[in-house]
This record gives C-alpha cells, sequence and structure tokens, in this order.
C-alpha cells in the first residue's frame, strides 16, 4: 500500500487578541465540513480583563471568518455536536456552567445551567447520551461529580454521582478531566478519566448505589487526559496521560499495551474511527503522532508531524481520513490523512483481535504468575514465624534447666540466696 503521510489543508485562527487555547473541537456528523471550536484559558485567574468568551462554528469552505459565534456566559472549555440533530450543541464553561444551542436560533444559549445547581470547578468534558430524546447530556469537572442533564430543562441536574471509589487511598473526591460515555460502550455504562492517574468504571443503573463505581485503574502517572473505547472492540479502551498512552481491557486491571515513554508530555488521543488498529496522540510540543498496530507497535507509524509550535490540546478524528487539532495558541488545524492510514484492510479487523486477544492472555498469565508467587511468599512467611515460634519456646522450655545449671555454678539457690552452711560444720 501507500506510505502513509498526512498533509495540512485548513488552518482556523481564534480572531480574539487574546490568546486563548482551543480546548476542545468537534466535527459536525455525517457531512463533517463544519467544526465546532470551544476556547478558554485554563490557567487558574490568568483571565484577562475583557475577554471574550465566544466559542465558534467554522466551515471548511470558509477558513478565514467564523461561520456562527457561541456566546456563553463563561469561556467554554467543551462543546460537542449531537449526533442527532446537527443543529444543536451543549457546552462546558469555565465556571461550572452547562449551556446549550440551536444555531438557527442565533449565538446566544437556548439554556444556560444555574450556577448554585452547577460544577464548582471547570466542565472539563461533556457527553450526549443514547436516549429516545437525544437531550440527554452528561459532564465532568475537577470538583469531583459526574452530572446528568436534559438540555430541555437545564434548572438543575437530573442526576449525580461523586467520584468517591470504595476502597481508594485518595482523600475525599477524584477530580474527573475526561470522560467516555459512547454508542460502544452500552447506555448506562460509562468511564472517568481523573487527575490523579485513576481510571473509574462506572455503571449509571447499577443495582445498589453504592456499586456505581466498580473497577478502578491505576496505571498513569498524572491526569488522563483522553479516555476513549476502541469502536470496534468496546472491551478495550484507550488512555492518554503522562508520556504514555496505554491500551486497557475491561477485565485486567494492568494495561495490556503501553507506547514508549516520551520526552514529551502527552496532551490527547483518540482512536480512528474507520481502522481498527489506528489511534492517534498529541504532545504539548506540538507534534501529532500517528500509531499503526497492524503495522508496528514499538514507535509511531507516522512520528512527529509538526502541527504547531504551541503545544497541542484536543483532537477529533472522521471516518473519512480528516483529523482536526487544536493549540494553545488558539489555531485549529485540519490534516488530511492518507487512505493507507484510513481505509481498513479485509482482514485487519480479525489480526488486531488476534494480536489483543495474544496481549490480553499475556497479561493475564503474568497476573496469575505474581498472584502465585505473592501467595507463594505469604506461605513461606507464614512458615518462618511459625518455625521461629517453635524454636523461641523450645528455648523457654529449657530456660529452667539453664537457670539452675547457672545458680549451682555460682553457688547460690534459685532465688539468688547463698545455701544454707550444713550443721556441725565450721563457722
Amino acid at each position: 500500500m501507500e506510505p502513509p503521510s498526512a498533509k495540512t489543508t485548513h488552518v482556523f485562527r481564534d480572531p480574539s487578541p487574546f490568546k486563548r487555547c482551543a480546548t476542545s473541537v468537534s466535527w459536525i456528523p455525517d457531512k463533517n465540513d463544519k467544526i465546532a471550536v470551544s476556547y478558554s484559558i485554563l490557567g487558574f485567574q490568568a483571565t484577562p480583563e475583557g475577554m471574550s468568551t465566544a466559542s465558534y462554528v467554522w466551515n471548511l469552505e470558509n477558513p478565514n471568518y467564523p461561520e456562527q459565534d457561541l456566546m456563553p456566559q463563561s469561556p467554554l472549555c467543551c462543546l460537542e455536536y449531537n449526533n442527532k440533530d446537527p443543529h444543536v450543541l451543549v457546552g462546558g464553561s469555565y465556571n461550572g456552567l452547562v449551556a446549550h444551542w440551536d444555531v438557527r436560533k442565533g449565538s446566544q444559549p437556548v439554556d444556560t445551567s444555574p450556577i448554585e445547581k452547577s460544577h464548582r470547578d471547570p466542565v472539563y468534558q461533556i457527553s450526549w447520551l443514547q436516549s429516545k430524546t437525544g437531550t440527554e447530556c452528561a459532564s465532568v469537572s475537577t470538583d469531583g461529580q459526574v452530572l446528568w442533564w436534559d438540555t430541555r430543562k437545564l434548572g438543575e441536574p437530573t442526576e449525580s454521582l461523586p467520584l468517591a471509589p470504595k476502597g481508594s487511598d485518595a482523600d475525599g473526591l477524584l477530580g474527573g478531566v475526561s470522560l467516555e460515555y459512547s454508542e460502544v460502550g452500552g447506555p448506562t455504562k460509562f468511564m472517568v478519566g481523573t487527575e490523579q492517574g485513576i481510571v473509574l468504571m462506572c455503571n449509571r443503573k447499577a443495582k445498589n448505589p453504592q456499586d456505581r463505581i466498580g473497577t478502578s485503574y491505576v496505571g498513569h502517572h498524572g491526569p488522563v487526559y483522553s479516555i476513549q473505547r476502541n469502536p470496534f472492540f468496546p472491551k478495550f479502551f484507550l488512555t492518554i496521560g503522562d508520556w504514555t498512552a496505554r491500551i486497557w481491557m475491561e477485565d485486567i486491571k494492568t494495561p495490556v499495551m503501553t507506547t514508549k515513554y516520551h520526552s514529551e508530555y502527552l496532551t490527547a488521543g483518540c482512536w480512528s474511527p474507520s481502522r481498527p488498529g489506528v489511534f492517534f496522540t498529541t504532545k504539548d510540543s506540538g507534534e501529532l503522532d500517528i500509531w499503526d498496530f497492524a503495522f508496528k507497535q514499538n514507535t509511531p507509524t507516522l512520528p512527529a508531524i509538526r502541527v504547531s509550535d504551541a503545544a497541542l490540546q484536543s483532537i477529533k478524528v472522521t471516518s473519512n481520513g480528516l483529523v482536526a487539532v487544536g493549540a494553545a495558541d488558539g489555531s485549529t488545524t485540519v490534516l488530511e490523512i492518507s487512505d493507507s492510514l484510513s481505509t481498513a484492510q479485509s482482514t485487519e479487523k480479525s489480526s488486531i483481535m488476534q494480536m489483543l486477544d495474544r496481549e490480553m492472555k499475556r497479561e493475564k498469565n503474568l497476573e496469575a504468575r505474581a498472584k502465585e508467587l505473592k501467595q507463594k511468599a505469604k506461605k513461606e512467611a507464614a512458615a518462618k514465624k511459625e518455625q521461629s515460634s517453635e524454636e523461641a519456646h523450645d528455648a523457654n522450655a529449657d530456660m529452667p534447666e539453664v537457670e539452675k545449671a547457672f545458680f549451682d555454678a555460682v553457688g547460690l539457690s534459685a532465688d539468688g540466696d547463698a545455701p544454707e552452711a550444713p550443721e556441725g560444720g565450721d563457722e
């Protein structure tokens, strides 16, 4: 097949005079000819006075000017198109509010959540849910909560979940920074990536309320910035955090595959929607890596694509090979990747499944071996303790005889007095 390649086709620049970060990008469903981009400054109290709160919808046919302004009360940290209605978007703000727009009704939000019922920290990710109405969504924030909303009435959340896993060593709540709530995962199961590096597997409809947070996956050394299930194999999911990308399997608490440790921090990532073994990672050096596990696993197939001089922050990929990448300087770059990276081969799905199965079995074997060694060490420690206890008991049992021999040798009785002189003896 043709060698892998990627070329830049469009660059959209934030018209604001202040340098804002392109915190999230979202492709319009079906046509993929428009992108909604949210802009914000995420540094604590770093927002300059007079900065615009606007985010924009851009059209690929006119990259010079935004097609639509979106005017929230507070700058948006995340923005998502509704999969069922391409005119509707929902966004999460820096001050914790959730708002939704219908672009046919103008730039102002149709409805916004009240501040007292919203998140207390920035809303780092928001996702539309599978529902009959198509109006339900969920949001996550570093205030340690997942909130569910119905955009028909944003007066208060329909439900909430504090991120406090059972048996966790973390004090209090875990701060959520990424959310996986996709069609392939099912209507009630979702995952949360936290700023403590832990991924939580959750079930909204668990039988017992305390079981809504299930397995915890510990592996990253810093915040989990991206988390996504493989669209072809939903039990496997990708996480991006610290200097690595990791692939996990639901039933195993350790990653089945891990990329090498990069010298630059990884900031975002996602799977290809059209090829089961391809995924993308962005770095704070402004570079994009494209991995193709059908080709090789130890290094990216297309490494270090220079997208921007600023750190990259967000990424979304379409099934027809368009990649949108948002950067910290407010630019959003659209790249077109070659067919070899976007079109699956006939046997690719089965070969990737075999590879993932092999790595899963290997990890299970290693897990079983580690468990076996742990139990063996435990038994040996118990046997050693028992032996020491017996030796100490034997030593204590011999003590009276040892004491008697000692006192006889020094001419004392067992209570420490000198023995009495025999009768009729000399004084």
